[in-house]
């Protein structure tokens, strides 16, 4: 493209110096022409008042010689009234050139050996013709002719660089961001998902690279979206892998037993694998739309159903309060259930057998409150164990069980916190805005100013705390 301008600009402004340098040359050469043959018409001019009024040859040379051009200028006078002809100078031009001119009586020029000739006639006082001749030498002609051609050229050629040096510094503004845009298309397909482009330039590829840097964040958005599900949709296998581990304990000994067992660790640690390769970016739960949602009592009760039989197993104590009537929650069922089962499953995994737990169900206008506590050692570091993928260092802990929980409640605007609970160990509450508010963007997570809990959290914590 650079090139291909630079070419374009060159073939236009040399055809348009041509265009105009050609007829300006033309226009000089006349110009010259014009001035010199002016300057021999005033010779003549000076010499007619003496020729009207005498033709005493010695009168007529002292004028022509106080013309200064007696060398190339010459008097015909013809015979006349018993007067013999004179010829004074040089005499160039031909025999029927001075005669025609004499007969017209109008002035004429001719090409002579060297230049050229201007023939003025001059009445005498005879009533005779006389022919003034003056030479002008080609050199007076083309006098300066040569400069100002020169002077043409020079102006002519700046203007074809010029004009080639604008093209080309246009051509690199336009081919440079070109550049920049396929290099950049090159390594987002090479796989370096952070390659981005300048958005500078012309206003079109200014466009392009704005598009293209769009394109290329939700490529890196649905890549983390599609990691984050694989990872999650893994961590949802926890919850089945947790109950064969479990029911692994009661099948005794044997071979079969012990493969089993080998087998369940095995996929555990697959399951393990998976979830750490998939987790890199933190996608935004959807949010349920108008009208969607679910029953909070509902899931509670269905979920502690199912876990409630490993909780006899294991000779755990368990309660739940506040799930006897209906609590709508902007949030879809699976995710709630998910959520959960990755709370219960935390304290099954890292609570000691017989540690007692249980689940509240709190709802009002401003909050519905889900808390999940136990009566085990508690989390030491709450912070830590909130971030992402930190897990608890131990086999099993991937981290991403909290993360799950966080991403359900900052969906509707809400949020999760670790605290110590009245059973002595770790609380877990799960603060979700109602329905009507909107829920909190992904990208907008950290410029959104976390709402404190409302009259009924705090009322629900002094509550517990008597």
């Amino acid at each position: 493209m650079r090139w291909a301008l630079v070419k374009v600009s060159l073939a236009v402004t040399t055809m348009v110096v041509l265009a105009f340098a050609v007829p300006l040359g033309l226009v000089i050469r006349e110009m010259a022409r014009d001035r010199a043959f002016s300057n021999a018409e005033r010779e003549a001019a000076a010499v007619a008042p003496a020729l009207s009024i005498t033709t005493d040859r010695d009168q007529l040379e002292r004028v022509v010689a106080s013309a200064g051009s007696d060398a190339g200028m010459a008097v015909h006078i013809p015979a006349g009234d018993g007067q013999d002809a004179i010829e004074l100078g040089r005499q160039r031009a031909a025999d029927q050139d001075i005669a025609a001119v004499r007969k017209l009586g109008r002035a004429s020029t001719t090409g002579v050996t060297g230049g050229s000739t201007l023939l003025q006639p001059v009445a005498l006082s005879t009533g005779e013709i006389a022919v003034v001749e003056v030479y002008v030498p080609e050199s007076e002609v083309t006098n300066g002719l040569g400069t100002a051609w020169a002077v043409l050229a020079a102006v002519g050629v700046a203007l074809i660089l010029g004009s080639v040096a604008v093209a080309d510094r246009l051509g690199v503004r336009m081919v440079r961001p070109a550049q920049r845009l396929v290099e950049g298309a090159r390594e987002l397909g090479e796989g370096q998902l952070g390659a981005r482009v300048p958005e500078e330039g012309p206003t079109e590829l200014r466009l392009a690279a704005v598009a293209f840097n769009s394109m290329a964040d939700q490529v890196v958005q649905l890549l983390a979206n599609e990691r984050e599900l694989a990872a999650d949709l893994s961590h949802r296998l926890r919850t089945p892998l947790t109950v064969l581990r479990l029911n692994t304990a009661s099948l005794g000994e044997g071979p079969a037993a012990d493969q089993t067992r080998t087998a369940v660790e095995q996929l555990e640690r697959e399951v393990d694998t998976i979830i750490r390769t998939a987790r890199e970016a933190k996608p935004q739960t959807a949010a349920a739309g108008p009208g969607a949602g679910c029953d909070a009592a509902e899931v509670v009760r269905e979920r502690m159903a199912f876990w409630s039989a490993l909780a006899e197993d294991e000779g755990r104590k368990w309660r739940v309060a506040g799930a006897e009537r209906p609590v709508r929650m902007p949030v879809a069922r699976a995710d709630l259930a998910a959520a959960l089962d990755a709370l219960l499953g935390n304290v099954f995994r890292h609570t000691p057998e017989g540690t007692a737990f249980a689940v509240d169900l709190h709802n009002g206008e401003d909050a519905v409150i889900v808390l999940v506590s136990d009566a085990g050692p508690g989390i030491p570091d709450p912070e830590a164990a909130m971030a992402r993928g930190r897990g608890s260092g131990s086999d099993g802990s991937t981290g991403l069980g909290l993360d799950i929980v966080r991403r359900l409640a900052e969906s509707t605007g809400g949020d999760v916190r670790i605290g110590s609970s009245v059973l002595g160990g770790t609380e877990v509450r799960i603060w979700i805005q109602p329905a009507g508010r909107a829920p909190v963007g992904r990208g907008h997570r950290g410029a959104v100013r976390r709402r404190r809990p409302g009259r009924l959290a705090t009322a629900y914590h002094r509550s517990r705390s008597r």
